[in-house]
């Protein structure tokens, strides 16, 4: 990415305050202290009708909580002067310059490493932080709001699943990591987990009096040996944690030999 036209994230939070956050920190915000990208965050409060700022309500049909309104989100999205057309985003192959939006959402889509590689590939994000009970439905469906969930599990707001998008789509950007020719070897990159890691002291004894050493091919300089290793266990540890993962991997492994 060059100066003139950083990867861009625009955060859409009632707790704007929150960002950057982490995201300040180590090698993410030193790449936003140096303008290889580009952070925003809107109050969509500023984009209320009435003096009180009001932003939410309480649900139609009864029930707990209170969900935020369509037209205050509506008028906040449209203040985004480069978000994606509705038509770009049912064309993925359509790159027009302008940012993709996405809701972050306990019911949505789970993200995966090769959507945050395609994100990281584009001009940026917006992004539209949940709270309460979440968004009016209305403006989900008017302005085709990509539904994205980091996890099945439900948080207080999207604020900390929005962090992490960033993140990891601002490490894959050129010039922030340090060794980018390690990024084909993390989790998910292959369609495995990674492989474990180990560095010195290559003999250790832990707290428990039990010592612990370096696999030994690891010390043996044979790099043929080392890679197949590494290989081996990111297979046995895809295969018993994720089990989901595994038979995908199988499947298009078996695909590649037919």
């Amino acid at each position: 990415m060059t100066a003139a036209a950083p990867w861009r994230a625009t955060v859409l939070s009632l707790f704007p305050g929150l960002f950057p956050g982490p995201l300040g920190a180590s090698v993410i915000g030193k790449a936003l202290t140096s303008g290889t990208w580009a952070l925003e965050a809107i109050d969509p409060r500023g984009y209320a009708s009435d003096r009180h700022k009001t932003v939410d309500d309480v649900p139609f049909g009864g029930g707990p909580g209170m969900v935020l309104r369509c037209d205050v989100i509506d008028r906040a999205l449209a203040a985004i002067p480069d978000l994606q057309s509705k038509e770009a985003q049912k064309d993925a192959a359509k790159v027009d310059g302008r940012r993709p939006a996405l809701y972050l959402s306990a019911r949505g889509v789970p993200l995966t490493q090769a959507r945050v590689r395609a994100l990281a590939a584009g001009p940026g994000v917006v992004l539209l932080c949940g709270r309460y009970e979440g968004i009016d439905q209305r403006a989900v469906e008017a302005w085709d709001l990509e539904e994205v969930s980091l996890g099945d599990v439900v948080l207080a707001g999207g604020e900390i699943p929005a962090m992490m998008l960033i993140e990891a789509c601002v490490r894959l950007l050129p010039g922030v990591l340090g060794a980018e020719a390690s990024l084909g070897e993390e989790s998910y990159e292959q369609g495995l987990l990674e492989y474990p890691h180990y560095t010195r002291p290559a003999h250790w004894v832990d707290q428990n009096g039990q010592a612990r050493d370096v696999p030994a091919v690891l010390l043996s300089g044979h790099h043929a040996e080392i890679a197949a290793w590494r290989q081996g266990e990111s297979e046995a540890t895809t295969r018993r944690r994720r089990p989901d993962l595994w038979r995908r991997y199988r499947a298009a492994k078996s695909k590649q030999g037919a």
